[in-house]
């Protein structure tokens, strides 16, 4: 678990979880298991992504990073498409 982004507006984190065993593909990528958490603080509201929505949302960020260091406020505005699909309230224990 790693924590890529804080925002006074959203918070991202990435989950790696590798493959119990190491499998033998013959072309392309080994796929681990995984994806983003998304929490948006002023809703209240959470999205876990994985498969290929996260994958597309790792090449957003990057794409937005290659093009020079965005401002907060790129970013908050790229995530946000995200997180809009977010629905599980974010509850404390």
């Amino acid at each position: 678990m790693h924590m890529l982004y804080n925002s006074d507006s959203f918070i991202v984190v990435q989950f790696d979880v590798p493959p119990a065993e190491p499998q033998a593909v013959a072309a392309g990528p080994q796929l681990n298991r995984g994806g983003f958490e998304i929490v948006d603080k002023f809703a209240r509201k959470e999205i876990f992504i994985e498969g290929a929505l996260a994958e597309s949302f790792q090449q957003g960020v990057q794409a937005l990073i290659e093009d020079g260091e965005p401002s907060e406020d790129d970013l908050d505005a790229f995530i946000e498409r995200y997180a809009v699909m977010g629905q599980q309230p974010v509850v404390m224990h």
